[in-house]
């Protein structure tokens, strides 16, 4: 296969997912959105979590809502729970990885928050722990996952399943799916 097969193989790729993500999943999006604004609009904070490419998706999204999207206006609350690595080798030496998110979630969430784990397969045992931390202090848990949602999904009050079992696939859809979290809440939190 040549480069040009490629190329056209993964945009159709993409674009099909894009469209299942917009039939199966609008609804959903609307609702974390609601979420969302309300959460932000009463003074609390958004945090998120994920590992590898999640890792990288959760700092993306919670430098969005604390800077901005595409509107100036004041910093919203939020944090990515992988930029301290302090304190995730502190919890992974002293508790086990599986802990690095629920530790975070315990001292820093509050009812009022809400926390997004995200976990492409919805098997990530430390994100499925920080949704269960989350949802024992009444703090709303969203889980970004794969067709699959998993042990993430039965732990999450609300759950953004992208119709995908390819990993790249889901990572772009989450990032769509939080690119519109924070147009929302931005267009909301604007006026």
């Amino acid at each position: 296969m040549n480069a040009s097969d490629v190329i056209d193989e993964t945009i159709a790729s993409h674009l099909e997912t894009v469209e299942r993500l917009r039939t199966a999943c609008s609804s959903e999006i609307a609702e974390m959105a609601r979420l969302t604004i309300d959460c932000l609009r009463a003074g609390h904070k958004i945090c998120f979590f994920g590992n590898g490419g999640s890792a990288a998706d959760a700092q993306h999204l919670a430098t969005e809502i604390v800077v901005r999207y595409t509107r100036n206006r004041r910093g919203l609350p939020s944090l990515a729970f992988t930029t301290d690595t302090s304190v995730m080798t502190a919890c992974a030496n002293d508790f086990g990885y599986d802990e690095i998110f629920a530790r975070q979630v315990e001292a820093l969430c509050r009812p009022g928050d809400i926390v997004v784990g995200i976990s492409t397969s919805g098997t990530s045992r430390n994100v499925v722990r920080g949704l269960e931390q989350a949802r024992s202090q009444s703090v709303t848990a969203f889980a970004f996952t794969g067709e699959n949602p998993g042990p993430c999904g039965e732990q999450a009050s609300r759950v953004l399943a992208v119709p995908s079992s390819i990993t790249a696939r889901i990572q772009e859809c989450h990032i769509i799916a939080g690119h519109l979290l924070c147009d929302l809440a931005e267009a909301a939190l604007a006026e």
